[in-house]
């Protein structure tokens, strides 16, 4: 009689888990390769450890997601592949269930980044390509948020400087493609005084830093040196002071053209500088950081399920991904 309870019992449970087929140890738990239908609809297959998904295995959602990649009691852990409905793909590390180490996340409209990660945020160092403009952020990162020392490199310049909650900070330098260096820092907007009536509202956004030119490097263009053919009669007097007072005329040409060229520099440096402040001043907004795109929930959750996972959703800094555990 109590060994018809305990076949019943173990039915109840295998109904209660899902359907399964595959290996199983000596105990009758799940352990080896198999694959698992659960009561929430989704599947998974690959290898188990006394019930768990433990090793490599294939995670599939009902809403279109999957996962490929390592498994350590039951949580994503190493390294993996997670596919997400919108078309936006993580391939990298995972720890207890996390985006964490190094990954590579391609976002729904285009954009990349590559570099380091931190509990399922952009931590660390790492690469941020916009794929509308092309333009590319190098540099550090602080819970997805940019930050640090980097350089956000555009078409035709770039600038190198610090950033700070997504936005440029203090002292940088634009650098152009025409050889040309625009220093300057950034600087905070002050916020305007609107009397003691309203010092009890909430205090507005802080607007955008702003730009302060202070200097521009000169153009530099080098002078190539014309060597002097050796005299085909170097061993005579009359050859040697011959070649004495042609050297003395070659040399006071020389130091004429030397004005010459140095004035057209000159010149033509002052006009590519003012073009080139007037070009900046024009596109003011290309210079600054376009905001991220992916900073978007998805929207789209799984409500709990004892034996499934609860599907994580894109990346967002308010993302939480859990995944209970499979016991029989």
């Amino acid at each position: 009689m109590s060994d018809l309870s305990s076949e019943e019992a173990e039915e109840e449970a295998e109904t209660y888990l899902g359907e399964y087929d595959g290996e199983r140890n000596s105990e009758g738990e799940r352990h080896g390769r198999g694959k698992a239908e659960l009561p929430n609809g989704d599947t998974y297959e690959g290898e188990y450890e006394h019930s768990l998904r433990n090793g490599q295995g294939t995670y599939r959602f009902k809403n279109g997601a999957y996962y490929v990649g390592e498994y350590l009691q039951n949580k994503k852990h190493g390294h993996g592949t997670f596919h997400y409905p919108d078309g936006s793909k993580y391939e990298g590390s995972w720890v207890d269930d996390q985006r964490h180490g190094y990954g590579e996340y391609t976002y729904p409209n285009g954009d990349t980044y590559a570099g380091e990660w931190f509990n399922n945020s952009r931590h660390g160092q790492g690469t941020y390509i916009y794929k509308d403009t092309g333009s590319m952020y190098v540099g550090g990162w602080v819970n997805g948020i940019q930050e640090g020392e980097a350089e956000l490199i555009h078409l035709n310049h770039r600038y190198r400087g610090k950033f700070l909650n997504g936005n440029p900070v203090g002292r940088g330098k634009y650098i152009f493609d025409i050889e040309c260096e625009q220093h300057g820092e950034y600087i905070q907007s002050e916020e305007e005084d609107k009397g003691e009536e309203e010092e009890e509202e909430e205090p507005p956004l802080l607007a955008a830093p702003k730009w302060k030119a202070t200097e521009i490097t000169k153009l530099i263009h080098g002078m190539p040196n014309v060597e002097k053919a050796p005299s085909p009669s170097e061993g005579s007097p009359a050859a040697a002071e011959t070649a004495e007072a042609d050297e003395t005329v070659e040399e006071t040409a020389a130091d004429e053209k030397d004005k010459m060229q140095t004035s057209a520099v000159t010149d033509e440096s002052a006009e590519r500088r003012d073009d080139e402040l007037s070009a900046h001043k024009a596109s003011s907004e290309v210079f600054s950081p376009t905001e991220d795109t992916e900073e978007q929930d998805e929207g789209i959750r799984e409500e709990d399920n004892k034996e499934g996972e609860e599907y994580p959703g894109t990346d967002s800094l308010e993302d939480k991904e859990d995944e209970s555990k499979e016991a029989e």
